[in-house]
């Protein structure tokens, strides 16, 4: 299903369908079930194995050919001082039948002095170094010291939760070297680690220009000698680059976000293109759940307990994806599990570049969020619906401004404040009802036990006007607010609907995550943006409605020489609507659509394109604005579409970025 994962062209999240890829994280750790951090890390290593296996097959196959190229060139200039033109000795050399016959008999016989047939000794030695160099790289890449192979990435992993389940003795669940060190220097020891393995892909990838510059008749020793001696990973070109196996430092939240935090900004302002995978479980895991700078206001937690004095956690988060691009110099991912598209296209655009990466992953912690084995998927989902852990993208090649540079796709209506959701539920008669309802932070915050003592159930013989739902609750300046008390809506045991009172502090930790939001879009150039296309189809129905009322009125009047005068009116402005050839859409325009009984809800073009597709009643996909989106959008949801049933169409916006490829790209889907 995946046709090319460098282009992201395909099904990525069958990515662990395939054998290799899934094999890339064993077994043999001591996680807890449905771990997040497994989860992400798993899909992380995965990910470098694809991308590397084939990379490294194809650099075999071209050793194997400059091995053999290489081994025939050397042959070729030994031979050539061997003088055929002596007929005679040549035939009274293969004219002896003692003994064999070999190119040094030969040589003895047509040039006894040996005046023609010298040979530069400082070019065979030179010549057969990296001829034995070559045969020492495909070795490595082929077999090694190992019998496996060259490594497909090497991990430098600080003490924490990742390292405990990580290292059970006597098992690892990874297939590639690794190790664990203090809680501040996994990057600082990542960066030591690359350095020294650079020197050796550098080395390799000499043999491999000086073996071309040989065959190819260009070698210049006062040109080439001096520069291969200087010859380092800043000066390999893509394809090596990509050869490279990464480095990586895993870390949590405490060797990230806290201790490790100036090794970490180190390692990134350096512009050392190692690679940073963060699991930000929001707490302190593997000490027992103590609070961090990367927790939300109103968690509990170890030293923000719930009590007179304080009731949870006081200060706001602290964004380490928008500090990493404070830098400037590094890729940024912020992203979760349940979107695997958004998080595995990151995760390769980050391992490509050659800068340095940090991929910041909202990872759920079952213990320590207070929720089931089974619930990392939803969790996370809810997490990023909510805007506790809005998506984002950081691309420092992408253009000259941070505008142009950050990228918030993947998030659910990013015009609202907040997406919305059906809640299902029975009324006291057992009928079955549905609610459309905000998906606040509050919401997702009622789910997870962390900030279970934030929340107080009302019963219905309660329930009054001064209670608000917690989105219009603050709406309202602070005096209108006295007196008043938010909620949120939620079903009890027996699915019917209750009404959930939230603290204060939940209302402040709801503001606040309603505020980084609009300062994500703001910085994004999202904020107030105006939807150019809603606003010319808004008018064009308004106009068309005019019309039709205008024509009706006339109709009904019998005057016919308005009617005849007005259609001529409106004729011009007819002719010159986007649509017919004239600007704006093809005149031959097809509008994306899915053959929606066939939809199996995969979550795909929902999750890529929530403006184009939505699911109805039914939870199967439909098409609600074809030009909600963009048509990238549209071919990506289509290639990942489990159930082949979506068929993108054609572009209504030709001047968009790479139309030709992303047209030929569609057509296997039409």
């Amino acid at each position: 299903r995946i046709d090319d994962l460098d282009e992201k062209i395909g099904a990525l999240e069958t990515l662990l369908l395939d054998k290799q890829a899934y094999n890339s994280m064993v077994c043999g750790d001591g996680a807890c079930l449905g771990c997040g951090e497994k989860t992400a890390i798993h899909l992380f290593t995965g990910t470098v194995t694809s991308l590397m296996q084939p990379r490294v097959k194809q650099q075999i196959a071209r050793l194997d050919k400059l091995i053999e190229d290489l081994q025939q060139h050397i042959r070729l200039k030994l031979a050539e001082g061997v003088d055929l033109s002596d007929i005679s000795a040549i035939t009274a050399a293969t004219g002896d039948e003692e003994g064999d016959l070999t190119l040094s008999s030969l040589s003895d016989r047509v040039d006894p002095g040996h005046e023609h047939t010298l040979v530069d000794r400082e070019w065979l030695k030179r010549l057969t170094g990296i001829l034995d160099g070559l045969r020492d790289l495909r070795w490595r890449y082929q077999e090694g010291p190992t019998r496996n192979g060259r490594a497909e990435m090497g991990i430098t992993n600080a003490t924490g939760c990742t390292s405990v389940w990580g290292s059970t003795y006597p098992y690892n669940p990874y297939p590639f070297p690794w190790t664990s060190h203090l809680f501040q220097d996994s990057p600082s020891l990542a960066m030591g680690i690359f350095e020294g393995h650079m020197v050796k892909m550098a080395e390799g990838f000499k043999n491999i220009r000086l073996a071309e510059l040989e065959l190819a008749g260009k070698y210049e020793p006062t040109e080439h000698d001096e520069w291969m001696q200087q010859f380092n990973w800043k000066d390999f070109n893509d394809e090596e680059w990509r050869l490279c196996p990464p480095v990586v430092s895993i870390g949590g939240d405490g060797a990230m976000y806290d201790i490790g935090f100036q090794n970490l900004s180190r390692a990134m302002a350096s512009g050392m293109p190692i690679k940073v995978l963060v699991l930000d479980t929001q707490v302190y895991s593997n000490t027992g759940g103590q609070a961090c700078t990367s927790g939300f206001i109103s968690q509990v937690a170890d030293m923000s307990p719930y009590g007179k004095a304080m009731k949870g956690k006081e200060e706001i988060r602290k964004e380490m994806s928008l500090i990493g691009i404070a830098h400037r110099t590094t890729f940024v991912l912020q992203s979760a599990v349940n979107n695997i598209t958004h998080l595995i296209e990151g995760y390769i655009d980050g391992l490509n570049s050659r800068r340095p990466a940090l991929f910041n992953i909202y990872a759920v912690c079952q213990p320590e969020h207070g929720v089931a084995d089974d619930a990392t998927d939803r969790q996370s989902r809810m997490a990023v619906d909510s805007r506790a852990y809005p998506l984002l993208r950081f691309d420092p090649d992408a253009g000259e401004t941070i505008e142009e540079c950050i990228d918030l796709e993947g998030n659910p209506v990013m015009d609202q404040d907040w997406p919305s959701y059906t809640l299902e539920y029975e009324d006291e008669k057992g009928d079955a009802g549905k609610l459309e309802v905000p998906m606040t932070f509050a919401d997702f915050a009622a789910t997870e036990g962390r900030f279970r003592k934030h929340f107080r159930k009302a019963p219905p013989e309660t329930w009054n006007d001064d209670m608000l739902p917690i989105n219009e609750f603050i709406e309202l300046d602070n005096d209108d607010r006295d007196g008043r008390y938010p909620y949120i809506w939620g079903v009890d045991s027996k699915n019917r609907l209750m009404r959930i009172i939230c603290s204060q502090e939940i209302v402040n930790s709801t503001e606040e995550r309603r505020q980084f939001w609009h300062q994500l879009k703001g910085i994004a150039g999202e904020l107030g943006k105006v939807d150019v296309d809603a606003v010319v189809d808004q008018a064009r129905a308004d106009m068309a409605n005019k019309l039709s009322s205008s024509l009706l009125s006339l109709v009904a009047s019998g005057n016919t020489g308005a009617l005849v005068g007005s259609i001529s009116d409106t004729a011009p402005a007819a002719a010159a609507a986007p649509g017919n050839g004239s600007g704006g859409m093809p005149a031959d325009y097809e509008p994306v659509w899915i053959e929606t009984p066939e939809c199996t809800t995969c979550d795909e073009c929902t999750d890529i394109a929530p403006g184009i597709f939505s699911y109805n009643e039914d939870k199967l996909a439909e098409v609600v604005n074809p030009r909600g989106g963009k048509f990238k959008d549209i071919v990506r949801a289509a290639e990942k579409c489990t159930a082949g049933c979506l068929h993108p169409g054609t572009p209504w916006n030709m001047k968009e970025k790479d139309i030709d490829k992303l047209i030929k790209r569609a057509e296997k889907y039409q």
